[in-house]
């Protein structure tokens, strides 16, 4: 059995590792640093990993995280304030994200079938003037509930927002992505400062205009980091059910966030 399936059999991923005193952040102290965070990048490689096919072995996407960690010590800027240990779990997460889309291991079925999926939402929206109901969007799909709820499970697994793709234009014409904003590198400008409040604002109300249950499978899954069945005993409902939720409410955040970016930025 792969680590992954092990992982996956259990239902969950190890708890988040709590890191000790912060160590000396340098180059010259890479080994170190690299000990001391390897537990983080196994914990997000884990919760990646769970949303991806079988054949995407963790060890492999662990390998790349400890390579956005030595990016993460050299590009680290502590002047500017903001804590290594955030800025590490982006980076980590991002090259773990680029090296997955460098692969190009979502099937071109489940692209297709999400692009379907949101011109028939929008659609559906302009006509009734609010969002469509599950059935309403199956009913147009031409599905039963069962054959949508295994379509809307599929895209799950896309990404919901790509920071690399969200870069922000210097005025050299070089595109920064906000994973260098997010280091705080001593050559952000007001302009861009600005540029990543206004990213910020638009994910907020991306996530504030979804409905009640879904803002809180967010926040549960996203931001406190429990497992779908942690979740499920929280709201005492199934596993099966907390995995519905969370495929309708990150296929309906992409969407508005891809509507959102389109008419703010």
């Amino acid at each position: 059995m792969t680590e992954k399936s092990q992982v996956i059999s259990k239902g969950r991923v190890a708890e988040k590792p709590k890191l000790g005193q912060e160590i000396e952040i340098s180059p010259a102290n890479r080994d170190a640093v690299i000990k001391e965070y390897g537990p983080m990048i196994k914990y997000v490689a884990n919760r990646i990993a769970m949303r991806l096919p079988p054949h995407i072995e963790v060890d492999d996407l662990i390998s790349v995280g400890v390579l956005g960690l030595i990016d993460a010590i050299q590009k680290y800027d502590p002047s500017r304030g903001a804590k290594f240990k955030t800025y590490a779990e982006f980076r980590v997460r991002g090259a773990i994200l680029d090296e997955l889309r460098s692969m190009d291991w979502v099937p071109r079925s489940v692209r297709q079938k999400a692009a379907s999926m949101e011109v028939v939402v929008q659609k559906l929206q302009s006509q009734l003037g609010r969002p469509p109901e599950d059935d309403e969007v199956a009913a147009e799909m031409g599905l039963d509930m069962d054959e949508f709820f295994h379509a809307l499970n599929e895209t799950r697994s896309m990404p919901v927002l790509s920071l690399e793709d969200l870069g922000i234009a210097k005025d050299s014409g070089e595109q920064q992505s906000l994973l260098d904003c997010l280091a705080g590198k001593g050559d952000s400008d007001p302009q861009t400062q600005l540029r990543l409040t206004e990213l910020k604002d638009i994910i907020a109300k991306a996530i504030d205009q979804l409905p009640e249950k879904e803002r809180l499978m967010i926040s549960l899954y996203y931001y406190e980091e429990l497992t779908m069945r942690e979740i499920g005993e929280v709201l005492s409902i199934t596993e099966s059910r907390v995995s519905q939720i969370h495929s309708k409410a990150v296929f309906r955040l992409r969407t508005k966030l891809k509507s959102l970016i389109a008419e703010e930025l």
